[in-house]
């Protein structure tokens, strides 16, 4: 395990965690399993400390992820607004997990920036903005719930929490690195799961509880993306898909139906990058595009010059504010763009 704080932002931290009473804790918009799992992990690990704590995500998170210790009580600002901005309100500390920049706290931003409580930030991405009193950054890890393991270890705390805030981390983890498929290979990373395996946890049910609860909708929504709406640029060895709302409607998707349909298409013998372009459920008119790669094509640069996002050199994500076939020669223009690389 890695002591990550310097003794005297180890001792920071410990005065924050100690001093507060109220604390909410929030993470990007569009939540995913590394978000939620590190949120409720610190929030449970909290509250059996004594603390009052609040998650508040800013819009509503996948369903495969609501059976995580804690998800019943999360607020989606999007539809708990005044509960949200009152938690956030009366917080004497608010934790943040999962982001680099205060804008992808979303509509929640105007509120957590508004607050007098101190923040703190633990995240994995690069170029993190200092919008915090405390910022933990760690961009060589795979997944913020591994940060979170390695302070818990500084604070001599790993060893002892519960099996709730085990399965949560495990859970961060394993999503971020689709089941360590990728970014996974420092041997420290083994070392956490070591010791979350040794509070009791049951790896292969989070597994299936993650990967293994799709509804109907889902599996035909896939057939029918894979062999209608696919496109393969073999000369660039990218795939792209896109899925309207109509489209959703049509397979009555559930909320996280398309989790990780991005993923399928690097099967292809020699596809290096996969790209899914998917209409906003809550902001019709708006695309979210997310970008997967093999080997050392940098998604990351391309999410950030052509849609407006970021990320991780293998997994990123951005949005563009126009149609459908708007945004398909927008991703068009960027795969040429890329086109020495790609090839």
């Amino acid at each position: 395990m890695e002591n990550i704080l310097s003794q005297e932002k180890l001792h920071e931290l410990k005065t924050l965690l100690d001093d507060c009473t109220k604390v909410v804790i929030s993470a990007h918009v569009s939540p995913d399993g590394d978000a939620i799992g590190s949120s409720l992990a610190m929030a449970n690990y909290l509250r059996r400390k004594g603390k009052q704590v609040t998650v508040a995500m800013p819009n509503i998170f996948p369903d495969f992820l609501k059976w995580m210790p804690g998800a019943d009580s999360i607020l989606v600002y999007t539809r708990q607004q005044e509960q949200a901005k009152a938690a956030v309100a009366q917080a004497d500390l608010i934790i943040i997990c999962d982001l680099n920049q205060p804008s992808r706290l979303s509509g929640l931003e105007e509120t957590v920036m508004a607050s007098q409580a101190p923040r703190i930030l633990i995240d994995h991405h690069l170029d993190p903005a200092y919008f915090c009193q405390l910022t933990v950054s760690q961009p060589d890890m795979c997944a913020t719930g591994e940060v979170i393991c390695h302070l818990l270890h500084q604070l001599g705390e790993l060893g002892s929490i519960s099996q709730d805030e085990a399965v949560c981390l495990y859970a961060a983890m394993m999503c971020d690195t689709g089941a360590f498929s990728f970014n996974s290979s420092r041997p420290v990373i083994y070392e956490c799961i070591s010791q979350l395996l040794a509070r009791g946890i049951d790896k292969d049910q989070i597994y299936r509880n993650v990967f293994y609860t799709a509804s109907e909708g889902r599996l035909r929504l896939q057939g029918y993306l894979l062999y209608v709406n696919m496109k393969v640029l073999h000369n660039y060895h990218t795939t792209i898909i896109t899925l309207t709302n109509e489209e959703r409607r049509r397979f009555n998707v559930k909320n996280g139906d398309t989790e990780g349909l991005v993923n399928i298409p690097l099967q292809i013998l020699g596809m290096r990058l996969s790209i899914f372009i998917n209409e906003d459920t809550e902001h019709p008119g708006t695309m979210k595009l997310s970008l997967r790669s093999v080997d050392d094509f940098p998604c990351d640069q391309m999410a950030s010059r052509f849609f407006g996002g970021g990320g991780h050199k293998n997994a990123s994500g951005g949005k563009l504010v126009c149609t459908m076939q708007e945004a398909c020669k927008t991703v068009q223009k960027a795969v040429e763009s890329f086109s020495e690389m790609l090839k």
